[in-house]
C-alpha cells in the first residue's frame, strides 16, 4: 500500500522518515510514504489518477485550504475548520480530514493553566486555522495576528498593534507561521519579546529546529515552550488511524 505527502518543497519533511519507521517497526514490508511535490495544486486531480495505488495522503503547506476543491468529500470538522491536512482515498475518491486540530489539542491540554483563558495566534494559514478551532474547543479565548495589511476577521491584530496591556491579557502565544524553520533559522514573529513573562506559554508548530528563535526569546523571559515535535506526532498517528478505518 502507498502513502505519502504533498506540499510544494518536502525536503523538511517530517512524516516520510515517520511512517517508514512505523511501517518497519510493524512488519509492513508491502507499505511505502512518499513525497511528492506539486508545482501547482491545479495538478492535483491528475496526480490522484496517475497514482491509483495510493490509499492515503498528508498534505503540507501550501496546500492545507487550496486542496480543498478538489476533494470528492470533506469531514464535517475539517469543514468547520477550513483547512485539510489528512486524505483517504477509496477507489479513486478523496475524502478530507483535519487531524492537526487533534494534534494540537492533545499536546496542549497538559501545560495548559487556568490562566491561559486567550491565545494569540501568529499566522492565518491552513494550520492557524486548526488551532483556533483546537482553542475553541477547550473554551480558550484567540486573536490571530498577521502581517497582512487587511484584517481578515474582527478577532484580529496587527504585529505594529502589540503593546504590554495586550501582551499582560494574552498568556498563551502560537507561532504557525514558517517564520524561524530551518534552513531560516534567525527569523522570528515580530513581537515584543521584553513585554513576554514568566507566566506565558509559549508554543511553536516548527519542530525544526527543536528551539525556535521565537522559543528561545520567549525562554529568555522566563515562559514555558513547547516545540511542534508531540503534536506532528499525534497528528501522524491520527492520520494513520483514519486511513486504517474500515
Amino acid at each position: 500500500m502507498q502513502f505519502g505527502l504533498i506540499g510544494k518543497k518536502l525536503s523538511h519533511s517530517f512524516s516520510k522518515k515517520y511512517f517508514e519507521e512505523k511501517f518497519g517497526t510493524l512488519g509492513l514490508n508491502n507499505y511505502s510514504y512518499n513525497n511528492f511535490e506539486l508545482e501547482n495544486i491545479k495538478e492535483f486531480p491528475s496526480f490522484i489518477q496517475n497514482n491509483p495505488e495510493l490509499s492515503g495522503l498528508n498534505v503540507t503547506v501550501p496546500y492545507k485550504e487550496e486542496v480543498m476543491p478538489f476533494l470528492s468529500e470533506i469531514s464535517e470538522e475539517a469543514k468547520a475548520i477550513g483547512a485539510v491536512n489528512c486524505i483517504k482515498i477509496t477507489n479513486g475518491k478523496t475524502k478530507g480530514y483535519n487531524t492537526d486540530e487533534f494534534g494540537f489539542r492533545f499536546s496542549i491540554k497538559p501545560f495548559l493553566e487556568p490562566k491561559h483563558i486567550r491565545a494569540l495566534i501568529f499566522g492565518t494559514g491552513g494550520s492557524s486555522k486548526a488551532v483556533a478551532y483546537a482553542l475553541k474547543s477547550i473554551g480558550v479565548e484567540y486573536y490571530f495576528v498577521t502581517s497582512s495589511n487587511i484584517k481578515k476577521t474582527p478577532n484580529t491584530f496587527f504585529y505594529s498593534e502589540l503593546n504590554p496591556v495586550i501582551l499582560k491579557q494574552f498568556l498563551l502565544l502560537v507561532n504557525c507561521t514558517p517564520l524561524g524553520m530551518f534552513p531560516n533559522i534567525h527569523e522570528a514573529p515580530a513581537i515584543p519579546y521584553e513585554q513576554v513573562t514568566a507566566d506565558h506559554l509559549a508554543y511553536d508548530l516548527i519542530y525544526n529546529p527543536e528551539e525556535t528563535l521565537f522559543l528561545k526569546k520567549c525562554r529568555e523571559q522566563g515562559a514555558t515552550t513547547i516545540n511542534g515535535l508531540s503534536m506532528l506526532k499525534l497528528q501522524a498517528e491520527k492520520s494513520w488511524e483514519i486511513w486504517n478505518e474500515k
